[in-house]
């Protein structure tokens, strides 16, 4: 028997698959920018809803664009009472990201544009499940933990209102800007594993919440959206900042990880990393825990520097590094790091699903129907004979 071929196992690293005119990650710069927009602009300057107004129609919005959008996005917060009675059907302890994902699809029963295929209702969805899925999200919490779901504000922004509905409590203005910067951050990011199967799903032309129903399964993977949380792990596990760099040795040492740091991408530190590091210092002195920003700024530091001496090279810090410290100081639940990425991608996500359906460039997007290398199997070339069950 002819051993098989080595498999082939690219990731599609490299490959590239597709145009899009949505957001562009330049590794090499250490930039991020949508719609011809630097993020860090952005997250200076606007809002989560100025931001996804943008993906979603190529262009800053004006005084009354964003006033319409809002209103848009505030009547459609609401979700509907047969979701919440289901959600409380569910085991306290249910993956939030799986309860998010089932919660997207039982969103489309409701959605009385669902049944039709057009650009104007596909972007009807889209603003539904951005509006939508951070109640679903915050209503889940309550949910779990025997309370019940807290409408949504009308008054309060899409940040704001987040936290409001987790906790009952209106949030101070410097709570909800962190958060709202924080969902501009994790807003786009190209053409990254989710979103990738975003487009897939779109290119059959399934309807809007089955694409993103397929994304949140891709963003459920510790591979994907759970590299805060195991940042956030690391540093429960390391306890206090004396013990970092025994810390970085020990994982050295043992050929892991440091988790939070390195990147497919980015062959620098990542932008978004920048803005929120200042942002968990603050943070985390005015609740009183600065330990988890003073840990995360010594393990980078010791980090990069056995890295360098080690490996010859340099690594560089992630968005997860110190998104995880931040969120975990503005009180919220670890196994929520991901969910809370997907609340805020859902508007990346949509963008690339109407640009994959009704792009009005040529030639049009085709179905994804990649090719693969068929390595043989235990027949070895030839094709096998079947043998009936009783002479196996």
């Amino acid at each position: 028997m002819e051993e098989c071929k080595p498999m082939l196992n690219t990731g599609l690293r490299g490959i590239t698959i597709a145009s899009t005119r949505i957001s562009d990650v330049r590794g090499e710069e250490g930039k991020l920018i949508y719609r011809g927009f630097l993020v860090q602009d952005l997250a200076e300057s606007a809002t989560f809803e100025e931001v996804s107004y943008l993906l979603l129609f190529e262009k800053l919005p004006s005084d009354d664009e964003l006033n319409a959008f809002n209103e848009q996005l505030v009547a459609a917060r609401d979700i509907p009472p047969e979701l919440i009675a289901a959600l409380k059907t569910r085991p306290a302890d249910s993956l939030p990201m799986d309860i998010l994902q089932a919660a997207t699809a039982m969103l489309a029963n409701h959605d009385p544009d669902i049944r039709v295929s057009s650009r104007e209702t596909s972007v009807k969805m889209a603003i539904r499940l951005i509006a939508k899925l951070a109640t679903v999200l915050a209503a889940w919490d309550r949910v779990r933990n025997g309370k019940e779901p807290v409408a949504p504000d009308p008054g309060l922004s899409h940040a704001a209102n987040f936290l409001y509905m987790m906790t009952g409590e209106t949030p101070n203005d410097e709570q909800a800007r962190f958060m709202d910067v924080c969902l501009v951050l994790h807003a786009e990011h190209s053409f990254n594993a989710s979103t990738f199967a975003a487009r897939e799903v779109a290119s059959t032309r399934a309807h809007m919440y089955a694409a993103i129903t397929a994304a949140i399964g891709s963003l459920s993977g510790e591979l994907h959206g759970g590299a805060n949380v195991r940042v956030m792990e690391m540093l429960l596990g390391i306890g206090t900042p004396d013990a970092v760099d025994d810390y970085v040795n020990k994982i050295l040492d043992e050929g892991q990880k440091i988790m939070g740091l390195g990147h497919a991408v980015y062959k620098t530190d990542d932008p978004r990393a920048h803005i929120l590091a200042p942002m968990s210092k603050k943070m985390g002195e005015r609740t009183g825990q600065p330990q988890w920003y003073e840990m995360s700024k010594r393990l980078e530091k010791a980090g990069k520097a056995a890295f360098k001496e080690r490996k010859g090279t340099d690594i560089y810090v992630n968005v997860d590094f110190y998104s995880a410290s931040l969120y975990y100081v503005m009180g919220i639940p670890v196994d929520f790091f991901s969910p809370v990425f997907a609340i805020s991608r859902v508007s990346g996500w949509t963008a690339h699903v109407l640009e994959e359906q009704f792009a009005d460039a040529a030639p049009k997007p085709m179905l994804y129907r990649p090719e693969s290398e068929y390595v043989g199997d235990y027949c070895g070339p030839d094709e096998c004979t079947f043998v009936p069950l009783d002479n196996r």
